[in-house]
């Protein structure tokens, strides 16, 4: 069962990121939106964290576009791999996962 993992607070404010990846499995998503999205930047410490996940995890993981140029941060910026989407790709995953959890 597919599960979306959506993260809403900064890595370096709480450790929801952290314990999200350490309850993911091959198959997921990560969503990260509100100030979680700073963790999807390259040259951060959850960095090697989140390109673990996504190469030998098979986890897939995403920010959302909006809260990103929010917070002044442009999508070039991003590690590698990791996708930005819109408020309708929100919505697909959703709708794609069989379950969520929301991590606080």
């Amino acid at each position: 069962m597919a599960m979306l993992h959506i993260v809403n607070k900064s890595p370096f404010e709480r450790n929801a990121l952290k314990s999200c990846l350490g309850h993911t499995s091959a198959g997921d998503s990560i969503l990260l939106i509100e100030d979680a999205v700073v963790g999807a930047l390259t040259g951060t410490v959850m960095a090697p964290e989140l390109q673990v996940a996504m190469q030998d995890q098979a986890v897939a993981v995403y920010a959302l576009g909006p809260d990103l140029a929010a917070r002044g941060l442009s999508a070039e910026r991003v590690l590698p791999g990791l996708q930005v989407v819109d408020y309708a790709g929100f919505v697909d995953l959703t709708v794609a996962n069989e379950k969520t959890q929301s991590w606080l």
